[in-house]
């Protein structure tokens, strides 16, 4: 009678080891989840904020703000096309 009661002392400690530890690893993968749960949202939004600047970079009015800033071009007249002689 008393190994049974030993060994029956001995499987409620294992057994609350492992719930101990089950609930440990449960609380660590949670936290591990929101924290990727909320690096995926500040990606979402970076991509977003990307999108939005990569879109007003590529508009027709900076674009051509660009090539007479940075390249000194300028818009032709008709008749420097016509006599084929640049200004």
């Amino acid at each position: 009678m008393a190994k049974l009661n030993l060994i029956l002392m001995i499987a409620v400690l294992v057994s609350g080891v492992v719930l101990v530890h089950n609930a440990y690893e449960s609380r660590r993968l949670f936290a591990e989840r929101e924290r990727t749960k909320n690096e995926g949202e500040r990606l979402a939004a970076d991509a977003e904020r990307l999108k939005a600047e990569r879109h007003a970079q590529a508009t027709n009015l900076r674009v051509e703000q660009v090539a007479r800033e940075r390249l000194g071009m300028r818009l032709i007249s008709p008749a420097v096309v016509a006599s084929g002689v640049a200004p």
